[in-house]
């Protein structure tokens, strides 16, 4: 790889880390903000399980068609459509006077954001070499964290002292400032095609005619479910389950997230090197993604039995951190399996099976939260779900390796 084309893609990647930190801010707003917005609007859980939702049911049913745009188009300006969109969604947020309103710029803003996943998996199989996308995977996927750890931290403070409005204008505004950036520096990112079924794509038939599609897709659903519970309903427990302040909240929120992103930092520069060193992308990756479901389950439901808030505090630090590792490889597996011609819709679809999870999580857990008075079946179900996930690795995914789009997948 030349100098250029070495500078070249460490922009690219920072711009495409940024991106997914702005797009997680943005939609993780809502849960900082949760408690502030039901005593306006005098909400019961029960519909803040259906405002966090919507955006998860657009953002799901969106992933199909942006994995196919993203395979026929020039992703510069699919990227920068989705970002302008979102960000725009954000800024009227602040202006919402009810329930109905703020329902349907969720529904938006799900929209946009779908193009982000499909997008940046299709530069990253255009642009980095397979020893390389662990920690290039990693390092977007840390700032899926890093996004919901800022909005707590800074955004709480921010809410505590400014009031919730605040906070949609300042991510939402302050966001937008990444777009004429991404337009300037990022060359087009049309598909080095050859030939004429380079240029039709894979059909979604024979997506889902492979097991390792569904392998990665149901593996997928269950991190949406812990993920988007996470993301939705953290905030909540602590301030209403165990009694913290907006500012602590704000601080002992965001750590959780913060060892998250961490963990994937690591854990991706970790499988590449495990990999580099003469270790299978099978086993290497495949290890990274059992083991930190089945770490994660297991502290994610003891957080939630103990009453000291202390460790309460550590096991879900420990328990965000296992499911960092899982999140390093996630993608990473996903590109490898599906290869250039694939990797959009592959990722669209996966995403779309992904997010069914996280559209049925924030909505089942105010029903549970709501009929309960307690959050301990949420955090049960959670917990549940990330055992289910690692029965599809293991039973869906025998080989990490490129498929054969040319072989039916009864003689590969």
């Amino acid at each position: 790889m030349t100098a250029n084309r070495a500078a070249s893609s460490t922009v690219l990647l920072a711009l495409l880390v940024l991106a997914i930190g702005i797009n997680y801010i943005d939609r993780g707003s809502l849960s900082v903000v949760k408690t502030n917005v039901a005593a306006e609007f005098q909400l019961d859980n029960a519909q803040m399980g259906l405002l966090f939702s919507a955006f998860f049911w657009s953002y799901a049913l969106s992933q199909i068609a942006a994995g196919w745009c993203v395979d026929r188009f020039d992703v510069k300006w699919l990227y920068a459509g989705g970002f302008l969109i979102w960000s725009v969604a954000t800024v009227l947020m602040a202006l919402s006077n009810g329930f109905a309103l703020f329902l349907l710029l969720r529904l938006v803003l799900g929209v946009g954001e779908s193009v982000a996943f499909p997008a940046s998996s299709r530069v990253i199989v255009m642009n980095f070499k397979e020893d390389r996308r662990g920690i290039a995977n990693a390092l977007i996927d840390a700032a899926s964290k890093l996004g919901p750890t800022i909005s707590l931290l800074l955004g709480g403070l921010l809410v505590a002292n400014h009031g919730w409005r605040m906070l949609f204008l300042v991510v939402g505004l302050g966001g937008m400032l990444w777009l004429p950036v991404w337009l300037y520096f990022v060359p087009s990112q049309h598909r080095a095609a050859s030939g004429s079924h380079a240029h039709a794509g894979i059909g979604f038939g024979t997506l889902m005619s492979r097991r390792e599609v569904w392998g990665t897709s149901l593996g997928f659903f269950c991190l949406g479910y812990t993920w988007a519970f996470l993301l939705s309903w953290l905030p909540a427990y602590l301030e209403e389950s165990r009694g913290f302040t907006k500012e602590s909240m704000a601080i002992f929120g965001s750590m959780p997230f913060a060892a998250m992103a961490a963990t994937s930092i690591f854990g991706g520069w970790l499988s590449d090197r495990l990999i580099r060193g003469g270790g299978t992308p099978t086993r290497v990756r495949k290890s990274f993604l059992i083991g930190g479901l089945l770490l994660c389950a297991v502290f994610m439901y003891s957080a939630m039995a103990v009453e000291d808030h202390g460790a309460c505090i550590l096991l879900l630090c420990l328990a965000c951190a296992s499911l960092g590792f899982y999140t390093s490889n996630v993608w990473a597996v996903t590109q490898t399996l599906a290869g250039p011609n694939a990797a959009g819709q592959w990722t669209g679809l996966q995403n779309a099976i992904g997010n069914v999870g996280s559209a049925i999580s924030p909505a089942l857990t105010g029903w549970l939260v709501k009929e309960t008075g307690t959050y301990s079946s949420a955090f049960a179900a959670a917990s549940a779900i990330l055992v289910a996930g690692v029965f599809a690795y293991v039973l869906l995914i025998r080989q990490v390796s490129p498929l054969d789009w040319r072989v039916a997948p009864q003689q590969a």
